[in-house]
């Protein structure tokens, strides 16, 4: 084959040897050259049919079919060309197994994309319709109805608004069940002996308040109830542990005692919490949560073990000996002692399940008494685990229960050496040891151990070293994967709890979403109110910026920052509830607000501003009456003034002053009481806060838009009765002179003049509108046109009554004309009466025509028909 090619390389050359020129240096043309240069070559070529037909002469006479040759190469498929007739044998094994696994990893990935795509869409819809979900149901709440369902009346009283203004008067709720509403009372009382301690500047044991209250609601709904309220208890009890919260106040002996000795409970840990949770306070204070945590459910335990030998005291065969060790030892026989011997893998230490009963004494916290109990035992265990004891004590007398690096190196060889690997190790020393080692601290649970949530939750928060793997918080990135579901249980199915995740997320120290997650379940909203405020107490709780606040939910996840909750929001959709019925007390929740209001950044002074728009807000909504009046404050019958409960509670709610009271809450809570058409309550606002002329303005827009309206009507008769005395006491001290008090003297006037009509004394009701020198009655046509003039210049609620004054006064003159006409009094008296009336009919037609535009044509209409009447 080689030389077959080179023979044909030496042909080749032999082609174009005649016309080489060795003088000539050769010119070596390049693949692209050569195709360019035949295209240059061919293009030269003419399009000549006679040679087209001459070449297909001669192939013809050669037998080739040139036509046919050439639809056959027309219709050639070059990818195919070299396509082998016949399969090859292909033995490259490598190379096949190198591509086939090449294609299942792409068709793998390919696979996956699809499935994350088609799950991130899935998602992307649930939470769509989630989030209208839960929009629908606030908006069903701000509009008074809760589950969406039966008749609305908030949106009834809307429509029987005249303007429908604001939706601030339907902003209440629905009335609670009777036991949600005892259950509400209950708290209720501690919420406002908190206050009155803030007021006297003392600290209150808020947490262990609210625990008694929840034990004793559980101990009267104890026929009802359900699973929800019964953890409540323990989450209370949790957070007094977290806290370090006392049980009750020493009392104080002298006044100046409590500034000196008496703790501090209000903000505590406010600074440490809110500020950088890198700094080593913040990580004091996780170790201080992670503690409290963990002795909450130690005490929690031992509880159930006492109850567990009560309840089983034939198998306990507790004795005559009440000692913790003695207790322990009576639990371990019920638990794992069973027809006559002990279950698998209880290893017997001097005759007794020395292991067990060692763990039992720790998860109680009686670590002091499980170091008593291995001294005793020390020859028999240090037969099985030598330096056992010393390890123990070296972990029992640490404060922050962690060995030495020494003893920490030990511990871990002797678990590695004889029971990591090994089936038959007793559970409960491989659970010693991982405990005092905080080994392997990943794998979290120990099988026999760690048999119920709260035995595992105290595991690993035993576990839990704030130097390592993320300490508290780390361990709550764990919990947060795993989700509610995971601990309380699908709702509605046999076994689920309802609180456990609440527990679960206080411990890890995530304050925020543990209320959230109470407040997310109508039957645990109360104590997630209340549990809100607790933390606001001790300084626990992080609120969110006016910015970052969701309409929809409470709580805040801000990809920047941790979590927050709106304390404000929670409040007021629960004391809306009975904002109507009790505003007082709802003022006792809305002054809690306040607690935040050293949040930095801004936050705290929002927090403030919101309380007082809520205090407004109660006003507003508010029932009128005594209690209202109690609520605000007003004026006795001898003219002095008192205060009402806001104003004994400005300290709480950051109000300096008077001043300041009177300008955020007062005054701005009558603009909003009159912009929902409660005049009266607005007019008394406004007189508390000395804005003297704003009452008589407002007092004339009152009687202006009721002077038209029947005698009947309620609203009006207690306009005019407020106007009459409020005008009565200005009279007195002489306030707010000028026109607009001058128009509410003639609006009062003008109510005379129609009552007098309506009771039949229409002389009288024409005196009284005389009097009230709004209308001319005098012939002179110039007098008449310069008080049309001065007309324009009288308050708007003078001008926009004209009609009333011109048909009252006309019907008046009609009256009186009809009524002297058919007396029987002397000629000439009667004459000279009956001209004197249409001489002030004939004025006011003169005054009606020059003012003919700011009344309707119907009315004018009116009165000139009656004084055609008056003229005959």
């Amino acid at each position: 084959m080689a030389s077959d090619l080179s023979s044909l390389l030496r042909a080749s050359k032999a082609l174009t040897s005649h016309l080489s020129r060795p003088d000539l240096p050769t010119v070596n043309l390049t693949l692209d050259q050569i195709e360019a240069q035949s295209r240059k070559l061919a293009s030269k070529q003419g399009d000549n049919a006679t040679d087209h037909d001459r070449a297909t002469y001669l192939l013809a006479q050669a037998h080739v079919d040139a036509p046919a040759l050439g639809i056959s190469i027309a219709h050639l498929n070059p990818a195919t060309t070299f396509t082998p007739l016949q399969a090859l044998q292909d033995t490259d094994v490598a190379g096949f197994v190198r591509y086939a696994h090449e294609q299942n990893i792409i068709a793998t990935i390919e696979e996956a994309r699809k499935a994350t795509q088609e799950s991130f869409y899935r998602f992307l819809e649930e939470k769509e319709r989630d989030d209208w979900e839960e929009r629908k149901k606030r908006i069903y709440e701000q509009l008074g109805d809760r589950l969406g369902t039966g008749d609305n009346q908030a949106v009834n009283d809307l429509k029987r608004s005249m303007h429908g203004k604001s939706l601030l008067s339907a902003s209440t709720g629905p009335a609670p069940s009777l036991q949600t509403q005892s259950k509400m009372l209950a708290y209720d009382r501690v919420i406002a002996e908190l206050n009155t301690a803030r007021l006297r500047g003392i600290s209150y044991p808020i947490v262990h308040a609210l625990l008694q209250a929840s034990i004793q609601i559980q101990a009267s709904n104890q026929a009802s109830i359900s699973q929800p309220v019964a953890q409540i208890p323990s989450i209370f009890h949790l957070l007094s542990k977290i806290t370090a919260e006392p049980p009750s106040l020493p009392p104080l002996e002298h006044a100046s005692a409590h500034i000196l000795n008496a703790p501090l409970f209000e903000r505590k840990y406010a600074r440490v919490y809110l500020e950088d949770p890198d700094s080593r306070q913040a990580a004091e204070l996780r170790k201080q949560i992670a503690k409290g945590a963990r002795e909450g459910l130690e005490e929690q335990y031992w509880d159930v073990v006492e109850r567990t030998i009560q309840a089983r005291a034939m198998e306990a065969r507790l004795g005559g000996d009440p000692s913790i060790a003695n207790k322990i030892r009576a639990f371990v026989l019920v638990r794992h002692y069973r027809g006559g011997e002990w279950e698998d893998r209880i290893e017997l230490v001097a005759g007794q399940p020395l292991w067990a009963k060692l763990f039992y004494l720790v998860r109680t916290g009686h670590v002091r008494e499980a170091l008593d109990e291995a001294m005793r035992n020390q020859q028999a265990i240090e037969h099985r685990e030598a330096s056992f004891v010393s390890h123990l004590r070296a972990w029992v007398e640490s404060p922050e229960r962690k060995l030495p690096k020494p003893h920490r190196d030990q511990v871990h060889a002797l678990y590695n050496a004889h029971m990591l690997h090994s089936s038959a190790t007793d559970p409960f020393k491989l659970a010693l040891f991982k405990l005092m080692g905080k080994i392997d601290p990943g794998r979290r649970s120990v099988p026999q151990v760690t048999v119920t949530t709260e035995d595992w939750l105290w595991f690993q928060l035993s576990m839990v070293d704030e130097d390592e793997n993320g300490g508290l918080r780390g361990l709550a990135e764990v919990l947060l994967t795993y989700g509610e579901r995971h601990f309380d249980g699908v709702p509605g199915q046999k076994g689920a709890r309802r609180g456990v995740w609440a527990g679960v997320l206080l411990m890890c120290g995530q304050f925020e979403r543990a209320v959230a997650a109470l407040w997310e379940h109508p039957e645990t909203e109360v104590e997630a109110v209340h549990l809100a405020i607790a933390l606001a107490y001790h300084g626990l709780l992080r609120v969110p910026s006016r910015a970052e606040t969701n309409d929809t939910t409470p709580l805040s996840l801000p990809a920047n920052g941790p979590p927050a909750l709106s304390l404000s929001t929670i409040i007021w959709r629960y004391v809306r509830q009975f904002v109507k019925m009790d505003a007082k007390e709802a003022l006792q929740y809305v002054s809690c607000i306040c607690l935040s209001a050293d949040q930095g950044k801004g936050v705290g002074k929002e927090q403030v501003e919101s309380a007082w728009e809520l205090v407004r807000r109660i006003i507003v909504l508010a029932n009128p009456g005594a209690a209202w009046e109690e609520l605000v404050g007003g004026f006795r019958p001898d003219g002095t003034r008192f205060s009402g409960f806001i104003e004994q509670c400005a300290p709480l709610l950051k109000l300096d002053d008077l001043k300041q009271y009177n300008t955020q809450i007062l005054i701005r809570a009558a603009q909003h009481s009159e912009e929902n058409s409660r005049i009266a309550e607005a007019i008394k606002l406004y007189n508390l806060a000395g804005d003297y002329n704003t009452v008589i303005s407002c007092l004339a827009r009152a009687l202006g838009n009721t002077i038209s309206l029947p005698t009947s009507d309620e609203n009006a008769r207690n306009i005019e009765k407020t106007a009459s005395e409020i005008l009565r006491h200005y009279e007195r001290t002489n306030r707010a002179t000028g026109k607009e008090r001058d128009a509410v003297v003639r609006l009062l006037r003008v109510r005379e003049a129609i009552e007098a009509k309506e009771a039949g004394k229409p002389e009288l009701a024409l005196e009284i509108m005389e009097a009230t020198d709004l209308i001319p009655m005098d012939s002179d046509v110039s007098k008449i046109t310069h008080r049309a003039e001065e007309f324009r210049d009288l308050p708007e609620a003078i001008q926009r009554n004209l009609q009333t004054f011109l048909t009252l006064t006309m019907d008046a003159l009609a009256s009186v004309h009809h009524k002297i006409k058919n007396s029987m009094s002397a000629d000439a008296t009667k004459q000279m009466t009956l001209a004197s009336l249409r001489k002030k009919s004939r004025s006011l037609m003169i005054f009606a025509g020059i003012l003919k535009y700011r009344m309707s044509p119907d009315v004018y209409s009116y009165l000139a028909r009656l004084d055609v009447e008056i003229a005959l």
